[in-house]
């Protein structure tokens, strides 16, 4: 056991596959430092990081463990491509969240504000929910898949396009139409979120 640490990161993983989970332990605390640190100076966020550094290891052991990981004598740097993919990977995400405005052009979530909030406010944060779930729900299903499609499962348009069996412009015209809907059943109830 004392002598993990002066294996090289080729012979702790082949002791990993062999079986050996303190082989990934050392693994692990050998390169912790520098690859937290990269990916909290790309993500800034103490708790985004620690996710994604677990995201990292989750990937590596699965790859080791199916076969698929080919040592150059560069471990190193395969787990920070590993780990600068999955930030890249959480800012497209973020990235490609629609925007729904309101009446007013403000950002949708913006007026849902979800900051420590009281009983009251809690309720009414629902109701501008369960408004938005109604409003949805009277939109055509084709404009409606679209939209929680996009907005919900956070899919791009092509994927939307794929999963629905129509082009990525009939897509991105039914999502368009879809919003607009929602806009003009908001001024018609007099619906305020």
């Amino acid at each position: 056991m004392t002598t993990l640490p002066k294996l090289t990161d080729h012979e702790l993983i082949n002791l990993f596959v062999a079986g050996n989970v303190n082989a990934l332990e050392t693994l692990v605390l050998r390169h912790k430092d520098k690859l937290y640190t990269s990916i909290h100076f790309l993500v800034k966020d103490k708790y985004l990081a620690e996710d994604i550094f677990q995201d990292v290891f989750i990937r590596i052991i699965d790859t080791v463990r199916n076969g698929r990981y080919t040592d150059e004598g560069k471990f190193l740097p395969w787990a920070m491509r590993i780990a600068h993919n999955l930030c890249v990977d959480h800012f497209r995400k973020v990235k490609r969240a629609p925007v729904i405005k309101t009446g007013d052009d403000q950002d949708i979530f913006e007026v849902l504000n979800f900051t420590e909030e009281n009983a009251e406010d809690r309720m009414v944060r629902q109701q501008s929910h369960d408004r938005v779930r109604q409003m949805l729900d009277s939109l055509p299903e084709d404009q409606r898949e679209v939209i929680i499609l996009r907005h919900y499962a956070e899919l791009s348009f092509k994927e939307i396009a794929g999963l629905t069996g129509c082009s990525i412009n009939t897509a991105l015209g039914r999502m368009r139409y879809g919003l607009i809907n929602l806009r003009k059943m908001m001024v018609q109830k007099q619906i305020a979120l």
